[in-house]
């Protein structure tokens, strides 16, 4: 058994990381352009205002939308099946509730569209993707109003009908589960942050401030199934899936309190998520949440059967890292960097810290299809590093490595019996980092000749990945040297 025929190769952008022309033909402006350039060292910061002199990475990004025919072509070159990209909704409605939508940016991702269908690959269209509309954020904070429900709909039901013919493939919220954690609040929720404030605020929430979170999140569950309800109306044969950032999470021992929190975290991590948008319905274990900060979910009358009816036709996730769970305190104390979490000395890392852990891919796709088995799709993976550009060439056999053995773990998941239908690496062509702003941290088989400042010409190289990965592509993951 290997893949089966038809699987969806492809590559993966988002568009507050890669188009650019954040003000440009009539967009409006969203939360993730107010989030300034950082490092791993110095985080990303929100700010109110839009500062002279500050670098925002999403105002220019890779000037994707200027040169997206040149990059699609690259994306053909390497014989993508699918291709994994987001619309702005500011880009159709610049403030988010406009009457009308704005005729250029349904123009842009037309043409867009049609030159993908022109090479015989297939959008994979994620609907919202870290970018809110900032004057909602500003009107209703976000996702915690039930007015950005109507709100998203609107928006989606234009987009379904503008593009029923070109687009088959969607996703509702990219890693709706962020929310689920403090750092979420701004990035995936769209509620306002003080000014300047870190994109990764780790500080203790109240219970007053967690509890509004989850019923901003509650929020977007409602929103996702009725667009999904709404979508099938408008073309019975849209596929439209959830989109879950993957956390395959081992205890840090033996210790049945390290084994507890370690599926407590898969629980929190991935299922409380994912139950809603799969099986239609909050888990037992969410209950325990609510209670741990006295909070009381708001709901409508028939919120529990729009969740039920509005489930989605597959699960697609991201996958970088697998982590560890630690019930001691002290353990948890020398922990750096919350985001990688506890250090596995079994694995090797990224220059970034995170675990390099293929078979936690294989870990983590057999537990999630066993648990709903519908169809999966890995939409996010790939290896974050420092490439360096020598007489036009990127000789990134690190990149390969890493990528060849995320395959064959996928491989050997399919052996299990996996149903896996695709595979969109993690950012195709250079862009701006989410996590830090940062174009030294670059994924892509396309090198992009620009730098942390936002210098360079911005023009394109194929990597020796590039190459590797259009022979993956062509022998249906078959040769993988």
């Amino acid at each position: 058994m290997s893949f089966p025929k038809g699987f969806l190769w492809g590559g993966a952008t988002a568009a507050n990381q890669c188009e650019g022309a954040w003000n440009v033909d009539g967009k409006g402006e969203s939360t993730s352009d107010h989030l300034t350039g950082g490092t791993v060292s110095s985080p990303r910061v929100f700010t109110h205002e839009i500062k002279e002199g500050v670098y925002y990475p999403s105002h220019e990004a890779i000037d994707h939308y200027h040169r997206y025919k040149e990059d699609i072509a690259l994306f053909a070159e390497m014989g993508f099946k699918l291709y994994r990209l987001s619309i702005n909704w500011t880009r159709i409605y610049p403030n988010g509730d406009d009457e009308l939508p704005n005729q250029k940016g349904l123009d842009f991702y037309k043409s867009l569209f049609e030159e993908c269908k022109k090479y015989d690959i297939e959008p994979l269209v994620t609907i919202s993707h870290y970018e809110f509309p900032f004057e909602l954020s500003k009107k209703w904070n976000g996702w915690e109003d039930r007015r950005s429900v109507d709100a998203f709909l609107k928006y989606s039901e234009t987009i379904f009908n503008e593009y029923k013919d070109l687009v088959k493939y969607w996703l509702t919220f990219n890693e709706i589960n962020i929310g689920v954690s403090s750092f979420g609040k701004t990035m995936s929720l769209g509620m306002m942050s003080d000014d300047n404030s870190s994109m990764f605020d780790f500080k203790e929430e109240t219970p007053e401030a967690a509890g509004k979170r989850l019923q901003a999140l509650h929020h977007q569950f409602i929103a996702s199934a009725k667009a999904v309800i709404l979508g099938h109306k408008i073309n019975p044969d849209f596929q439209i899936g959830c989109m879950i950032a993957g956390q395959a999470m081992y205890p840090n021992t033996c210790n049945p309190k390290d084994v507890l929190k370690a599926q407590e975290a898969m629980y929190m991590g991935n299922y409380y998520c994912g139950d809603v948008q799969v099986r239609g319905e909050y888990s037992p274990f969410a209950q325990r949440l609510f209670d741990s900060y006295n909070f009381t979910l708001e709901v409508e009358e028939d919120d529990y059967e729009i969740l039920k009816e509005g489930t989605v036709d597959f699960y697609s996730f991201s996958y970088y890292m697998s982590s560890c769970a630690s019930a001691d305190p002290e353990v948890l104390k020398n922990v750096g960097n919350m985001i990688t979490g506890i250090k596995n000395p079994y694995i090797e890392a990224s220059d970034w810290g995170w675990g390099i852990d293929p078979d936690g891919l294989r870990f983590y796709l057999n537990d999630v299809y066993n648990r709903y088995r519908i169809p999966l799709m890995v939409v996010e993976n790939g290896l974050g590093a420092i490439d360096e550009l020598i007489d036009g060439k990127v000789h990134d056999t690190y990149r390969i490595d890493y990528l060849r053995k995320h395959i064959e773990a996928m491989k050997e998941a399919i052996k299990d019996g996996v149903d896996l239908i695709g595979y969109t690496m993690w950012g195709c062509i250079d862009l701006v980092s989410a996590s830090t702003g940062e174009m030294k941290k670059r994924y892509g088989f396309i090198y992009v000749d620009k730098d942390n400042d936002g210098n360079g010409t911005l023009d394109r190289f194929k990597k020796d990945s590039f190459y590797w990965y259009k022979k993956v592509i062509e022998t249906n993951g078959e040769d993988l040297e």
